[in-house]
């Protein structure tokens, strides 16, 4: 690792630890040149995800795009910042634990709604409004049938 100080090529590692996100390690470094300490922190390399929309464009996987509809499904409910941060994590997790690299936003959707039923029902309903594009009052009362089952 080249020191960001001098430049020099020589640092060495004098303590790791796991980062706060426990998805990185922190590394605290020494250059042997300027006896300057920094931090560096490793993470495992992961191939993007590409999500496929209705109208067959590609993009690439964005996570604020499911924090965004999540916190808009939430808002003015009693869920915390910690319980969106851990769904959405959790959704990540069963997103990219996935084998293939490009996955239909419509099977994003329904993983966001089947984890927002078992977090708020109101949220769900909120969701799935807008994700399942409801055009009347019926398929609206249809969805609530199912959650109040």
């Amino acid at each position: 690792m080249k020191c960001p100080f001098c430049g020099h090529e020589n640092t060495r590692v004098i303590d790791s630890r796991p980062a706060e996100d426990n998805n990185s390690i922190r590394r605290r470094r020494v250059c042997d040149e300027c006896d300057k300490r920094f931090t560096t922190y490793e993470k495992v390399e992961t191939i993007p995800l590409i999500i496929i929309k209705k109208d067959n464009n590609r993009e690439t996987y964005d996570r604020a795009k499911i924090e965004g509809g999540v916190l808009r499904a939430c808002h003015k409910r009693p869920v915390s910042a910690r319980q969106i941060s851990e769904l959405v994590d959790a959704i990540e997790t069963e997103i990219s634990s996935r084998e293939d690299r490009e996955i239909p936003s419509a099977v994003i959707g329904e993983i966001v709604m089947e984890k927002l039923k078992d977090l708020d029902a109101v949220a769900y309903v909120r969701f799935a409004s807008v994700y399942r594009e409801f055009k009347d009052v019926n398929t609206f009362m249809d969805e609530l049938k199912k959650v109040l089952q």
